[in-house]
C-alpha cells in the first residue's frame, strides 16, 4: 500500500486550489488526511469564512472513516437518517454529509487518503477535490 506523503498532500492541495481559481469559485478551504484520518495539508484561501476548515476536514475524516465519499455519507443521511446520526454521535459531530469528501486511491485501488473542500456549492468543492487527485495521478473516488 502507497502512503500519501506531505509533498503528495501538498501538489493535490496546490492542484485543487488551481482547479478553482480556473472557474472562478468562492474562496475554499483544503484539507487533505490521511488514511487514518489525520491531517497532512490544510489550505485557507483568503476570505474563506470560519468555520470552513473544520468543513473541509470533516468531509475529508467522514470519507476515511466511513470507507466512502461524502456524497454517499450525504446520500446515506438522506435514505438512513438515524444511523448517520448515530454514526455522527459516535464521530463527536465530525462527519460532514455533503459533497466535497473524495477518497484518494492509489494505482493498487487502496484507500491512501482522503481530500475535503468547504467553500463554494458542495458539488462545485467536489469537482475541485476530483480535479487535484486526478492531477497527480491518483485515482479520485466519489462513489
Amino acid at each position: 500500500m502507497s502512503v500519501l506523503t506531505l509533498e503528495t498532500a501538498t501538489r493535490i492541495t496546490a492542484q485543487a486550489q488551481s482547479a478553482a481559481r480556473a472557474i472562478s469559485t468562492a474562496p475554499l478551504t483544503i484539507a487533505v488526511l490521511d488514511a487514518g484520518g489525520h491531517l497532512i495539508s490544510l489550505l485557507r484561501e483568503d476570505g474563506s469564512s470560519l468555520l470552513r476548515p473544520q468543513i473541509a476536514i470533516g468531509k475529508a475524516w467522514g470519507a476515511v472513516a466511513l470507507g466512502k465519499a461524502s456524497r454517499q455519507i450525504a446520500s446515506d443521511a438522506q435514505q438512513r437518517p438515524s444511523f448517520i446520526a448515530a454514526v455522527n454521535t459516535l464521530a463527536h459531530g465530525n462527519v460532514i454529509p455533503a459533497p466535497g469528501g473524495v477518497l484518494i486511491r492509489d494505482a493498487n485501488n487502496q484507500v491512501i487518503g482522503a481530500i475535503g473542500i468547504s467553500g463554494d456549492t458542495s458539488d462545485i468543492d467536489e469537482q475541485c477535490a476530483v480535479k487535484g487527485v486526478l492531477a497527480v495521478g491518483l485515482q479520485a473516488d466519489i462513489g
